[in-house]
């Protein structure tokens, strides 16, 4: 018996999140959570969760559905039970801020190739970043590889389509050792520490914010959470559960800073907002911190990604084991070299250089 798609009920009985859905003709409740752990959209997430294999099977596989109904009642409902929180909401804002809007209401049997070409090229046209236009071709891609999959098209038009050489590409900089003591120069005792974590320590600005002071209480910060958009979630991926080595300098500076902190217990947050009770917004803190006085120098140019590119690169100029810098940063070794890891002008003329002694005949 094929039942329609369902959304299902959500109520709260006693102390748990109630889940209320049909399977097999017969309505069934299950709960989800406790209230007191769970707020209402995670029991609604976890709700879609357990609908969505029931919805993938119930739905007529045909390429009349349209891509906005395929996306919203299959594909979505399905890879959030993959995503992070954090990457659901960006996943789900970029998907209908621009794919949604463009193709919602077309079939999933209209689609072909040049059109989905003309899509991207159209997006690099209008100066959308390299990054940007790139997770929309794997956005197409995986939602024509699930559509093919489950019967509604025979095949993935998405399969070839490429992301336009066009496309700007952001220049990956670091900064050199006297740029780093300028910007540690300009900073006060809080933004100083801040960018320490981020240069001295290779920290995520999330990582930064999300410290509580029992996770400094060694020569190592306890990574174990992050914040994003202000809503606390768990590291961004496997490698990112790590302790990150402090050094002195910075333990110096973590001295300091809670001298003068306002609640240092071991739960209070590092770098509190002035409410206490949440984390300064990365954001804010930035835009009133750390650009003003940066830019007064010149450096108006640095962010939390290059601070943190240049811990790779500086660190790699010292000739530090590329396991040790992937390990610190929290992630593999292969994304330490290929990505954030940029020799400077001056070790490739040193190579250069050595090359030409080698090859030079008596």
């Amino acid at each position: 018996m094929r039942e329609r798609f369902q959304t299902g009920n959500l109520f709260k009985r006693g102390k748990w999140w109630v889940g209320q859905f049909r399977l097999n003709g017969k309505h069934v409740k299950r709960r989800l959570g406790l209230i007191s752990q769970m707020t209402k959209t995670e029991a609604q997430r976890a709700l879609a969760a357990i609908l969505a294999p029931i919805n993938s099977r119930n739905a007529p596989a045909s390429s009349a559905c349209t891509f906005s109904d395929f996306v919203e009642r299959l594909f979505e409902p399905f890879y959030a039970r993959k995503w992070k929180r954090s990457t659901a909401v960006t996943n789900k804002e970029r998907m209908r801020k621009h794919l949604l809007s463009e193709f919602g209401s077309c079939k999933l049997g209209s689609f072909n190739r040049e059109q989905l070409q003309d899509y991207l090229d159209r997006k690099a046209a209008a100066g959308l970043s390299f990054s940007v236009v790139d997770h929309l071709r794997w956005d197409l891609k995986q939602v024509f590889d699930m559509a093919v999959h489950e019967g509604f098209v025979l095949r993935n038009p998405a399969q070839l389509i490429f992301t336009p050489r066009e496309c700007p590409r952001p220049i990956a900089r670091s900064m050199t050792i006297e740029e780093v003591r300028k910007l540690y120069g300009v900073l006060g005792v809080r933004e100083r520490l801040i960018a320490g974590l981020a240069i001295g320590a290779g920290m995520r600005p999330g990582e930064i914010f999300a410290l509580t002071w029992q996770r400094l209480e060694s020569q190592y910060a306890d990574i174990r959470q992050r914040v994003y958009r202000g809503d606390i979630d768990s590291p961004k991926s496997t490698y990112s559960v790590r302790w990150a080595a402090l050094s002195d300098g910075i333990l110096s500076a973590i001295r300091e800073w809670r001298g003068v902190a306002v609640d240092p217990s071991p739960t209070a947050w590092v770098f509190p907002s002035e409410k206490l009770t949440t984390p300064v917004r990365k954001d804010n803190c930035w835009r009133r911190h750390f650009a003003p006085q940066l830019k007064a120098v010149g450096l108006g140019w640095v962010n939390f990604q290059v601070m943190r590119r240049t811990h790779s690169c500086l660190l790699k100029e010292l000739d530090v084991d590329p396991q040790v810098r992937a390990e610190q940063m929290g992630h593999t070794v292969d994304v330490n070299e290929n990505v954030y890891t940029r020799t400077s002008l001056e070790r490739r003329r040193e190579a250069v250089n050595k090359l030409e002694s080698a090859l030079r005949v008596n």
